[in-house]
């Protein structure tokens, strides 16, 4: 007879993650940066909650 081997599920790569590996953040204004000096006005820090991904949005 021949060996017979378990079934082993297949790990999630980024289980921390949830639902932003495919795209859907959640986004949360962050207030600590207010300003850019480099485009020298004011813009809008948005941080997801769950992954930490930062974007910058221009007012």
């Amino acid at each position: 007879m021949a060996d017979i081997l378990p079934f082993k599920r297949p790990e999630k790569k980024t289980p921390k993650k949830g639902l932003c590996q495919h795209g859907f953040h959640r986004w949360q204004v962050c207030k600590e940066k207010q300003f850019d000096v480099k485009q020298g006005r004011l813009v809008t820090v948005l941080r997801c909650e769950r992954c930490g991904l930062e974007k910058v949005e221009a007012r």
